[in-house]
């Protein structure tokens, strides 16, 4: 398979707290868990989370590595709608919150809210087309 848009991706980041990025992820934004992998202590072997598009959150019990993300590490979901607001409110039920972006395009054109990590996620409402 060659290395361009037909291709595959996986996004892969640390997480602090595997519990609290599952309710985030998938009760707030209505991911599918895609698999789970819990450590079972072996040297190197990290517990990890894959929810809907390939988003795997990853914890190393041994040596758990601190998610570092700056103001620029974005996941944007393009809505092609007006964000609901019980959307936004569910995120922040679960563990998001909802704050300005380093960018004002994404709050000209969406919502941000980090999740309990740190990360960005964009809701959009502009779509793909317009991107």
């Amino acid at each position: 398979m060659p290395a361009d848009a037909t291709a595959h991706i996986r996004i892969a980041r640390p997480s602090r707290d595997l519990g609290a990025a599952e309710r985030f992820w998938v009760s707030g934004l209505g991911l599918d868990v895609l698999y789970r992998h819990a450590a079972d202590g072996t040297p190197g072997d990290s517990s990890l989370l894959m929810a809907g598009w390939h988003l795997e959150l990853v914890h190393d019990p041994a040596a758990p590595l601190e998610p570092q993300p700056t103001a620029e590490d974005l996941l944007v979901v393009y809505l092609g709608e007006p964000v609901p607001s019980s959307l936004v409110g569910r995120l922040e039920r679960h563990g998001g919150k909802r704050v300005p972006a380093h960018n004002p395009y994404w709050d000209t054109w969406g919502v941000t809210v980090q999740d309990p990590d740190g990360y960005l996620l964009v809701l959009s409402t502009r779509d793909w087309s317009h991107a």
